[in-house]
């Protein structure tokens, strides 16, 4: 009993040591990563250390993004985005954090991800998925984490948002 209780609190100290030397790494990489490109750009980098970040791409031809989430979290919206006819690859690391993805309906996406303690998952409609399309590659690793991809997001603005119809007024008739 008493060397099941040593290592049960081995484990607990080990724990608790890389737990802080984790968010101590993370305060150092915020410091030293940043975010590059934008909504527009066909290659983006995107970094939410201890933050939050929300993207909706119009990419013309995308073909690289990548998205770090630790202790953050983030959602990469390419509704509006078009991929690179020869595809395109998302590497995404989430660590204490996680990602949601945002993808059309009919987009291929083969997951390559490993995950500890967390997850990929695709939770769109198999049945919409055009098989002759480009692939959307996603790669990386969760940790105490997870990489979501959805085709839907109530909470976000429509994916292919139209200027509002002008609402035209009228004088009441006459009675």
């Amino acid at each position: 009993m008493r060397s099941f209780t040593a290592l049960v609190r081995g484990v607990l100290v080990i724990g608790f040591v890389a737990g802080i030397a984790s968010a101590l790494a993370a305060m150092v990489a915020r410091e030293r990563m940043a975010s590059k490109g934008g909504a527009a750009d066909d290659e983006i980098d995107l970094v939410a250390i201890y933050d939050g970040l929300d993207l909706a791409s119009t990419a013309p031809a995308l073909r690289r993004a990548s998205l770090t989430a630790w202790y953050g979290g983030g959602t990469l919206d390419l509704r509006r985005a078009t991929l690179d006819p020869a595809g395109a690859t998302l590497t995404v690391r989430a660590l204490f954090g996680g990602c949601r993805l945002v993808v059309p309906p009919q987009w291929r996406v083969e997951l390559r991800g490993r995950s500890i303690f967390g997850g990929f998952g695709d939770a769109r409609k198999k049945d919409l998925v055009d098989p002759s399309g480009p692939v959307l590659t996603l790669d990386g690793f969760a940790i105490f984490g997870g990489v979501g991809i959805v085709s839907e997001a109530p909470d976000l603005a429509p994916a292919a948002a139209e200027p509002p119809t002008p609402v035209l007024e009228t004088a009441p008739l006459p009675t």
